[in-house]
């Protein structure tokens, strides 16, 4: 079972180079962190207020990876939705180079219909967009001269570069719990990342992941399950471990670097002692 650690990064936060660099040390696989492109100043169901604040994860990312060497860097996930597919090629692939090859894409789409409309978005075939996005950026990472032709992304053929380092792609994570998440992990994605569920839900997504993987000819042992929200419980982690879970995400509050390190030292003793 391998242990990380996600955070929601702020300005008023503990500086990501600090943090990281910690987090290694201690001994921890992973850091994390969650995307919030832009939050909606009104909105029918409204996020907290705190999400607006938000840095930018892959850019937080690469200020991590520069003063680390062992640990997986991670998104919690990124919508990819609200990005345009080539600039976010080049980035992921960036941040896979200059970390050789330590990135975990972790993907979403977004629950705020205002947010999708501010941003360009289909909120209602969202999941449709964001597998073509997917297939859009894989076909960037691994061909020399790229194009894609579809209804939500349609580019002639260009050059992007760099290419990443992890092959053929970083992993892809979908964070999800629609119904129909499993077969889309299967079809086009390399994990599932899971927030708010228990241990018995994780059971029984890894064995539909293994029927459905077996069935497309697919490895059951290459499709990885990360859990996030966990707390520094390390009774909750060994039955999540139980159930069929590679690796499950400890939060840790945003705060100043003294409060920050303090809770992390503590975490760590929870967990990894």
């Amino acid at each position: 079972m391998h242990i990380g650690i996600e955070t929601l990064p702020t300005s008023n936060s503990i500086d990501v180079a600090v943090l990281a660099k910690r987090v290694e040390e201690l001994g921890f696989e992973s850091l994390w962190t969650p995307d919030q492109p832009v939050l909606a100043a009104e909105m029918a169901d409204p996020f907290p207020r705190e999400w607006g604040d938000i840095v930018d994860p892959l850019i937080m990312l690469s200020r991590a990876s520069a003063v680390t060497s062992t640990i997986k860097l991670g998104t919690v996930v990124l919508v990819v939705t609200q990005r345009e597919p080539i600039s976010l090629a080049k980035q992921v692939a960036t941040l896979d180079m200059y970390s050789d090859g330590r990135f975990i894409f972790g993907i979403g789409v977004g629950s705020s219909p205002e947010q999708a409309a501010i941003l360009g978005s289909n909120f209602h075939r969202r999941w449709a967009e964001c597998e073509e996005i997917t297939q859009a950026l894989k076909a960037l990472w691994i061909e020399d001269k790229s194009e894609f032709h579809g209804q939500y992304v349609d580019f002639p053929p260009v050059y992007c570069f760099p290419k990443p380092v992890a092959k053929p792609h970083p992993p892809i994570l979908l964070g999800s719990k629609a119904k129909n998440v499993f077969e889309r992990i299967i079809y086009w994605g390399n994990g599932w990342i899971p927030l708010d569920i228990t241990p018995e839900e994780v059971h029984l997504g890894r064995l539909e992941l293994d029927r459905l993987a077996n069935e497309a000819g697919r490895d059951p042992d290459s499709i990885e399950i990360t859990i996030a929200g966990v707390g520094p419980n390390k009774d909750a982690i060994k039955d999540y471990a139980k159930a069929g879970a590679d690796r499950v995400l400890v939060s840790l509050e945003s705060a100043p670097e003294k409060a920050s390190l303090v809770e992390l030292q503590k975490i760590a003793d929870s967990v990894l002692t």
